[in-house]
């Protein structure tokens, strides 16, 4: 029997995500909703679902055995509750909520329902992650950076805080998850934010409403290993230059992006290049995960939001100007680099 997937949402992201479902073995995607009909409409003919205007309607008119959420930041909430009320397998989209209050709300309903849960964080499907994690195993990192350089998305959603987030949690996320995955947990946080105002009708993409996103962002994070790291994050470029995350190790630089891993010790400089696409692993996991091949997936919900913890306390020390401390504590200084990063 076929694996019956319903998506909620019909933007970029659940196009995708929908032409990997149909080309993996034994699933099929049967349903897809959308408020703009006309987007749900063509996505469905292009799979061969039926097109609905939400996910309530979707579920009540087709027998499912898992449910996608691909929808802006600021739309999560109604659709994940529509698929835990019934009991569904759900894979919900990057950054999972606009907000950590949403996040936290949905954990806690995914844990009473116990359903098995994936996440777009495909950057954990790299088997060049795994590699660095071994390599870091007998060489803790004491310092990492990340960056996100990009220009600003075309969708109009994006520029505002209070339906994207802003780029921190819309798009650094990704960093931030490997980050947390490599160092452990960041319990100290200080971050600032730079926003031209002059510049900002001009970036408006062509809508009434200012964008409200800063510029670029800059933080230093502390994590309970007592390692330390800084990211940036800017969208004000004509085109992508970066999205990677560098960490240093006694003796020992890597540098990992989504499409390679490069290993220096200061006598050999090596680079492997990614064997598989996470972005279609990621998929295959979860179908195993709904199926009961796998036990769970690399980023169930759970573990999704604590990185969304992360990214919402470095928006809002750019935006406070104040420390923030995650998990209760600050680390104190100096303390021992992997004593409390789980590896």
């Amino acid at each position: 029997m076929s694996t019956r997937i319903a998506l909620v949402g019909a933007g970029a992201v659940a196009q995708r995500h929908a032409r990997v479902l149909s080309d993996l073995a034994g699933v099929e995607v049967v349903a897809v909703a959308d408020p703009v009909t006309e987007a749900a409409q063509e996505l469905a003919d292009e799979v061969g679902a039926r097109a609905y205007e939400d996910a309530e309607q979707a579920l009540d008119a087709s027998p499912v055995d898992g449910v996608y959420v691909c929808v802006p930041p600021f739309a999560h909430g109604p659709a994940e509750e529509a698929a835990l009320s019934r009991g569904l397998p759900l894979f919900v989209e990057k950054p999972v909520a606009l907000n950590l209050a949403t996040a936290e709300a949905l954990a806690r309903r995914v844990e009473e329902v116990g359903v098995v849960t994936g996440t777009g964080y495909h950057w954990r499907c790299l088997d060049l992650v795994e590699s660095a994690r071994k390599e870091l195993a007998d060489s803790p990192p004491l310092m990492a950076s990340g960056y996100w350089l990009d220009k600003r998305p075309p969708v109009a959603w994006w520029g505002q805080v209070d339906r994207s987030g802003g780029q921190v949690v819309e798009q650094l996320t990704h960093i931030l998850d490997v980050a947390r995955l490599l160092l452990g947990e960041a319990v100290e946080v200080y971050a600032a934010g730079a926003f031209d105002d002059a510049a900002a009708q001009l970036h408006s993409n062509g809508s009434n409403v200012r964008v409200s996103v800063d510029d670029a962002t800059a933080a230093t994070v502390r994590f309970a290993s007592g390692a330390v790291a800084t990211f940036a994050a800017t969208s004000v470029l004509a085109s992508k230059h970066r999205a990677a995350l560098h960490t240093v190790s006694r003796g020992l630089l890597l540098e990992l992006s989504e499409t390679c891993l490069i290993s220096d010790d200061g006598f050999h400089r090596l680079e492997r290049v990614a064997g598989e696409d996470p972005k279609v692993t990621v998929d295959a996991e979860f179908i195993a995960a709904v199926r009961g091949e796998l036990g769970a997936t690399r980023v169930p919900y759970a573990e999704a939001v604590r990185t969304q913890r992360l990214a919402c306390a470095i928006a809002e020390s750019a935006a406070t100007g104040q420390r923030v401390v995650l998990n209760g504590r600050a680390a104190p200084a100096g303390a021992a680099v992997g004593a409390e990063s789980g590896r």
